[in-house]
């Protein structure tokens, strides 16, 4: 390249600065001002065996960083995962809003979703029994947009004043920092047994909501009751959705508790390597719109975050797609330094007065200040804004926009009046009119004391196995209680939500049902207060039952994304091998081979590569098993005591699992010998065709869940 040419090329002041987001490639080796280093290897010394020298500028440059290069982590949803990708709208939404993202369908917004477990440190597993954040960051024309939410559509409490309280309480324990990134102990279950207003949501966390086959296979929503507001100034109430493409599914605790032994970072790796393998994670974006007119026709308070508004009663309208499509660069610079808050909205999104969203408004900008240790968090890169930024805000730690002029603040004439103050007409945020006129109080609306309703709805909405997994939740935190008189108030509010359920979980705590519920019912009931105005109470739904609230009910028709285990060992039958892994690959399967020992593995004609072998593969890491036949493939495999315990496994925890040829034969070596007919176990001898069709229907159907309360499989 000639000296003129060099010139024009990446020789400007932005070209220079756009390099320093380079990865490196190509580039020497420079100190953090742009020095070239001549020698990374070793200190600067007073001779080679001497003491090293203060003025060693590079060597405290990289100490130093290396020192602060860990952040003090999210207090909640501190381990994550994130990744790029785009919002698209199906239809307008300009009756009820003029967020340009919400009203034009020509546009792509970019988005950045970080999903995370709350209790837990980064150190934690994924697959803990817990909530999951689902936090989307729209870069839209207009400004950013964070709809905040969770893959519940409720919280635990009412009010932000108790939401210290309630983290406190489920954190370890802070006399011996156990357990971690567990609500299965004596603080959480004192907190919520006091407080009746967080039986429906600690409901939804003992249901199978909160251990999720992956996060690309749950709902997100908003929780709040938000506002849209329209161009001509009308307002109207909307929750917000996320409905996944793949459906709903989750996996069985028993096995969540073996993959968090097995692999901590499950979650995390599915999402990575569904986007790096282009099976792009997808869901559409959906609104319950409610007119202000109707605001008080439910049998519930729409500013009640305990509460969700049945879509029975009020469909969900799906609007939009998300689709992530990008991993992100750098795990620290964009996932971890991702800074979120319900109070950044655009034009025509506006808030309720709902009392725990009031309180998250001021929580969330006091700690990202903590975090990210700087008023300047929004010029991190992943923070930042599409739309234009000018304003009179100077200074501060860590700033990186270089202001010019004399003028930082606003009237001025020195600086033309400039940067000047938008007229609605031209996208400027004004906040929607409510009218407020009543005295201050430190209290709440009578009308968010019905704490059991929903739960009993809920509870009833859920399919048999479903309402077994909740007992058996909740008989296995319990019993991590070591305080009776806790377990006796849990079970009291129990029979306030559904007797059988009480019933069954004192079953299993060899307790009996208390009569009624303790007095008082909530000590955290203010000192003056009238407590009968805080007796919770049952209000009578509109249905007894949601069926949108079970899971049983959610998309069964693929198989797109799913891992398949092929158990085989040397010899292993090469014609049936190949047939059922291309008719799994063809619905869109991921097929990897386990067998004693990784590497190529010879067949009954050519080879094939298992990518795992019993010693580092468990099934509780995949969604089904097939074994195809070969008859000293199965000798072998019947003499492996893994690849027994791996189908016991499996079939224990409801997965389909299919047999080809020979492969009947390694059944009797395993607790299935005698297993019943079970849509999930496929053996078929010779016709492969037949086999792969029940196959791919029993792996869609994501697992034969009634096989639980038909025989107990030891694994």
């Amino acid at each position: 390249m000639t000296k003129k040419n060099s010139q024009k090329k990446g020789n400007s002041k932005e070209d220079k600065l756009l390099a320093h987001t380079e990865d490196g490639k190509d580039q020497f080796l420079t100190t953090n001002q742009g020095v070239r280093v001549n020698d990374n290897q070793n200190s600067l010394k007073a001779g080679e065996r001497g003491p090293s020298l203060l003025e060693d500028f590079i060597l405290r440059e990289k100490i130093t960083h290396f020192d602060h290069e860990r952040i003090p982590e999210r207090i909640v949803h501190a381990r994550g995962a994130g990744a790029h990708g785009v919002f698209k709208l199906y239809d307008s939404l300009s009756k009820y809003t003029k967020a340009g993202f919400l009203t034009d369908t020509a546009r792509e917004t970019s988005v950045f979703v970080r999903f995370s477990t709350v209790a837990g440190s980064r150190g934690s597993t994924d697959l803990a029994r817990d909530v999951r954040g689902f936090a989307v960051k729209f870069y839209t024309d207009e400004g950013v947009f964070d709809l905040v939410g969770n893959n519940i559509p409720v919280f635990f409490i009412q009010d932000a004043m108790k939401f210290p309280d309630l983290i406190h309480a489920v954190k370890p324990e802070p006399h011996n920092e156990i357990p971690q990134a567990a609500s299965a102990h004596d603080t959480f279950w004192d907190f919520v047994s006091l407080m009746p207003e967080s039986a429906h949501m600690v409901l939804w966390t003992m249901s199978d909501r909160a251990i999720p086959r992956s996060f690309r296979m749950m709902e997100g929503f908003g929780v709040h009751t938000f506002r849209l507001v329209n161009e001509e100034g009308k307002s109207t109430f909307v929750k917000f959705h996320w409905k996944p493409l793949l459906g709903m599914h989750s996996v069985a605790w028993d096995e969540a508790q073996k993959i968090s032994g097995r692999d901590p970072d499950f979650h995390r790796r599915d999402l990575w390597e569904a986007i790096e393998s282009g099976d792009f994670p997808e869901w559409e974006l959906g609104v319950q719109l409610i007119d202000e007119a109707d605001e008080h026709k439910f049998p519930f308070d729409l500013l009640d975050p305990t509460k969700i508004v049945p879509e029975e009663l009020v469909p969900v309208q799906k609007v939009g797609k998300l689709t992530l499509n990008r991993n992100p660069d750098n795990f620290f610079a964009e996932t971890e330094q991702v800074a979120f808050h319900p109070g950044h909205v655009v034009p025509g999104i506006d808030f309720t007065n709902d009392p725990l969203l009031q309180g998250r408004l001021f929580s969330y900008t006091d700690t990202q200040l903590s975090r990210l240790g700087s008023p300047n968090f929004h010029e991190i890169p992943i923070n930042r804004s599409i739309a234009p930024v000018h304003n009179n805000q100077r200074d501060g730690h860590m700033r990186q926009t270089i202001n010019k002029g004399v003028t930082s603040y606003q009237p001025n004439s020195l600086g033309g009046g400039c940067p000047y103050q938008a007229m609605i007409a031209d996208g400027g945020f004004s906040s929607y009119p409510e009218r407020i006129d009543a005295n201050k109080v430190r209290d709440r609306s009578e009308s968010f004391s019905d704490h059991f309703s929903q739960a009993t709805l809920f509870y009833n909405s859920q399919s048999a196995y479903e309402q077994q997994h909740i007992i058996e939740a909740y008989s296995f935190e319990l019993s991590k209680v070591n305080y009776p008189h806790i377990r006796k108030r849990v079970l009291g509010l129990l029979s306030a939500i559904d007797k059988s359920l009480a019933t069954a979980v004192a079953s299993y705590l060899g307790m009996e049902v208390p009569e009624e519920l303790e007095k008082p019912i909530n000590e955290g009931i203010p000192a003056d207060a009238d407590k009968s105005k805080y007796e919770p109470r049952q209000v009578k739904q509109k249905s007894a039952t949601s069926p949108a609230l079970s899971m049983a009910n959610t998309i069964k028709d693929s198989i797109a994304t799913r891992k398949i285990a092929f158990l085989l060992a040397n010899g292993a039958d090469a014609d049936e091998l190949t047939t059922v892994k291309k008719a799994l690959e063809e619905a869109g399967a991921v097929v990897e081979v386990i067998a004693p020992r990784i590497g190529d593995i010879p067949l009954s004609e050519g080879t094939t590569t298992a990518k795992h072998s019993f010693l580092t593969a468990s099934s509780v890491l995949f969604d089904a098993v097939f074994i195809p036949g070969g008859k000293s493939s199965i000798e072998s495999l019947k003499a492996e005591p893994d690849a027994l315990l791996f189908v016991n496994e499996a079939y224990r925890h409801c997965k389909a699992i299919a047999l080809s040829g020979d492969a009947k034969d390694f059944l009797s070596a395993t607790s299935l010998a005698n297993a019943k007919e079970d849509p999930g176990l496929i053996v078929q001898q010779n016709d492969l065709g037949t086999l792969a069709k029940h196959f791919i229907k029993a792996i869609s159907q994501h697992r034969v869940w009634e096989r639980e309360t038909k025989r107990k499989v030891p694994a």
